[in-house]
């Protein structure tokens, strides 16, 4: 159903239907992105496809990583879960629209989406590379590459940079370079590349320029320490049976359960930004919380204000000048695509600040069953709410127009 369709047709109680943003979808990169967009002294250094190990499937391989980063669970959008895998996957098989921009409006329309907000794929792992200035050619090829790729529908595509935080002077004028390209916000690296952490007085400069530039900041999960595995000579891929207390170095119990360290890793860098007094120091300061989920914000809300009353003397934070909890309602904006917790709970946060997503085309993506999804999860919620968490909270926040 095409977005004319869509804005003509009518639901049960006769509101009109809702065109929803996505505020967190992804682009493939191309198998020759980073080869033909990189600085040339790094361009026989360049990510790359190639043949897997088995050769049934494709991968891209980095230079400092122990294994390749395989296809298959990077545009599995639509599979039935049952048909996800890792490895054995081309890269001719991948949805289209994930590199070539002249497909992607189709695949907006068919899951009922006006826009969309691109983050990398690739680039995301890239952002645990151990060698900061690879990363971060490796990030400005990307950018270039965004910039062509958003050009080519500049009112359905809207484009993300990506900053390797080296220093705050770099960061700085990356930010600058990357609002004069037309991006409306910046994704950085989970971990900044120096000795001080994102809440330490040496990065005020860099909250200050987005606060000024009103560019929001993004955390998106995966870009700190959860692909750690990749790097050569890590005791993690050693192929000798683990046990015991080698094995919980991995983290505990199953890969199933360790796979939430993802949502875990946010929270710990929103819990940096409001106990840091980052936003204290930045009172205009913007940071999104990409795809970890927003159920659980109002406990951990309220876990917050609990330990700053009851623990913050003998753990020497000093008064503030808000609770915890005001902090994170007035700075902090969550996406989530599939959570229904999060829109039964939405008055509990700041329903302003939630920001619903369909992550296209990772598998973790509600594509192309959004608008089922939607209405599934959304029953029992006022036309207004709605309206704000599918589309108006991001169209305000990054200041675009919608239908």
């Amino acid at each position: 159903m095409s977005v004319e369709e869509l804005t003509r047709s009518e639901d049960k109680s006769d509101a009109k239907p809702i065109l929803a943003v996505s505020a967190d979808s992804h682009i493939t990169e191309p198998p020759n992105m980073y080869v033909d967009f990189i600085d040339p002294a790094y361009r026989e250094r360049a990510p790359r496809v190639g043949l897997d190990a088995d050769k049934s499937g494709e991968a891209f391989f980095v230079e400092g990583f122990a294994r390749p980063i395989a296809l298959g669970l990077l545009a599995a959008a639509g599979k039935d879960p049952r048909e996800l895998k890792v490895t054995g996957e081309k890269f001719s098989d991948l949805h289209r629209s994930g590199w070539d921009p002249q497909y992607r409006v189709a695949d907006q329309e068919r899951d009922g989406i006006q826009a969309e907000f691109l983050y990398p794929t690739v680039g995301m792992m890239l952002c645990n590379h151990p060698d900061s200035d690879f990363k971060n050619a490796c990030g400005w090829a990307y950018n270039r590459w965004l910039e062509t790729y958003v050009g080519a529908a500049p009112d359905r595509l809207y484009g993300l940079g990506q900053i390797i935080a080296i220093s705050p002077e770099q960061a700085v004028a990356d930010l600058r370079k990357i609002k004069d390209m037309g991006f409306k916000g910046v994704m950085l690296a989970g971990e900044p590349e120096t000795d001080d952490d994102y809440d330490q007085p040496l990065w005020d400069p860099l909250w200050a320029a987005a606060a000024e530039m009103d560019m929001p900041v993004s955390f998106h999960v995966l870009t700190g320490g959860m692909t750690k595995s990749f790097i050569e000579g890590n005791n993690m891929l050693s192929s000798a049976p683990k046990t015991g207390r080698a094995l919980r170095e991995e983290g505990r119990g199953p890969g199933a359960g360790r796979s939430f360290n993802v949502v875990r890793n946010c929270q710990d860098i929103l819990l940096m930004f409001v106990f840091g007094r980052v936003f204290e120091r930045h009172p205009g300061l913007k940071v999104v919380c990409v795809e970890a989920d927003a159920g659980w914000a109002p406990h951990f809300m309220y876990r917050m204000d609990h330990s700053y009353k009851r623990h913050r003397n003998w753990n020497g934070l000093q008064e503030m000048k808000k609770l915890p909890s005001e902090y994170f309602r007035e700075h902090i904006y969550l996406t989530f695509q599939d959570d229904y917790i999060a829109f039964q709970l939405c008055d509990l946060m700041n329903p302003n600040q939630l920001m619903w997503a369909n992550d296209f085309p990772h598998s973790d993506s509600t594509w192309p069953w959004s608008q089922e999804i939607i209405k599934e999860q959304t029953e029992g919620l006022t036309q207004q709410q709605k309206e704000r968490i599918l589309r108006d909270n991001c169209a305000q926040l990054y200041g675009i127009d919608v239908i």
